[in-house]
């Protein structure tokens, strides 16, 4: 057996910073390079490789992959729906051409697994609201959303014509009390603590009854590590695999929040990411992933905003 050596490109993002503590756990610190355009994040600064890398520049990524004798990849660098929405064409090209590059080198270094994350923008207005299923209408308005269903589609077509073992998790709206969220139109409930703990007031973006999928972080990482450990025959979702945990609206988890904070207040302005939310189901069906690898969350509304208003106090 050689042992996996793993590059996380992205890595001082939100989901980076969580999943390659995660992945250093499992593989070993020195196993895991870390990777981004930015500053290393202070959460991984000491716990092992870190290299300044561009997703754009193959020649630069492609040299590091053999250097560095990689065998999986994790590819999170992306711009997400809110921020895409005001440069279109820098989220199309940063988002598509990225994971093209990845793909290419997968292919021709014969890297054992490639990790890719979709995300519930791939849904637009015509999609079913509640219990979005796994193949079901797919009409995104977001440059985000066209291009995270366009790369679901890269990665079976790699898989199906090269055999690059590609795997992907439609992410809903992740929360995290470690990283700062990534400019995503679920950001709210991210802010919506911080706000609570610091001012007592928070001003929502989003109307009081916008239900959306949501995730806390730790089940984020869980999915993608099971999905990523499972054998590759148990893997019948090619494109991207729905996941789901919790939904919520602004007044839910407003509410979750006053159970610890009573002074804590809310209110509503909703801006553009309004019609972006609205695009978006209210509830994810996850049969696949839940028969394929077991998929199971831990976490419920209230559990999290426990553990998120805990951490965050400390």
């Amino acid at each position: 057996m050689i042992k996996d050596k793993i590059l996380v490109i992205g890595a001082s993002g939100q989901i980076g910073v969580e999943l390659t503590l995660a992945l250093r756990k499992v593989y070993g610190n020195a196993n895991v390079v870390a990777s981004d355009l930015r500053e290393e994040n202070d959460l991984l600064k000491g716990t092992g490789p870190y290299v300044s890398l561009d997703v754009m520049n193959k020649e630069m990524l492609h040299v590091q992959v053999i250097r560095q004798n990689i065998t999986q990849i994790y590819l999170l660098a992306a711009i997400l729906s809110a921020t895409g929405e005001k440069n279109p064409n820098l989220a199309w090209n940063l988002n598509m051409q990225g994971l093209l590059n990845v793909l290419d080198i997968a292919r021709e270094e014969q890297i054992h697994k490639v990790y890719w994350p979709s995300s519930i923008a791939v849904f637009g207005p015509t999609s079913p609201k509640i219990n979005c299923p796994q193949q079901t209408i797919i009409e995104p308005i977001t440059v985000y959303g066209i291009s995270k269903y366009a790369g679901e589609f890269w990665c079976n077509y790699y898989y199906q014509r090269y055999g690059v073992d590609v795997r992907s998790l439609r992410y809903p709206g992740l929360i995290s009390y470690k990283s700062a969220p990534g400019g995503g139109t679920t950001d709210y409930a991210i802010e919506i603590f911080h706000a609570a703990l610091e001012e007592k007031i928070y001003t929502c973006f989003l109307k009081e009854d916008t239900y959306l999928p949501m995730m806390y972080m730790p089940d984020a990482i869980k999915a993608t590590l099971s999905l990523m450990e499972a054998p590759k025959e148990q893997i019948t979702v090619r494109t991207s695999y729905n996941v789901a945990a919790m939904s919520f609206s602004p007044k839910e988890i407003a509410a979750a929040i006053q159970q610890h904070i009573p002074e804590f207040t809310i209110q509503y302005a909703p801006d553009y990411r309004q019609a972006i939310a609205n695009s978006w189901p209210q509830s994810i069906d996850d049969t696949a992933a839940r028969r394929d690898w077991n998929w199971k969350p831990d976490f419920n509304l209230e559990l999290m905003t426990a553990e998120m208003i805990t951490n965050l106090q400390h």
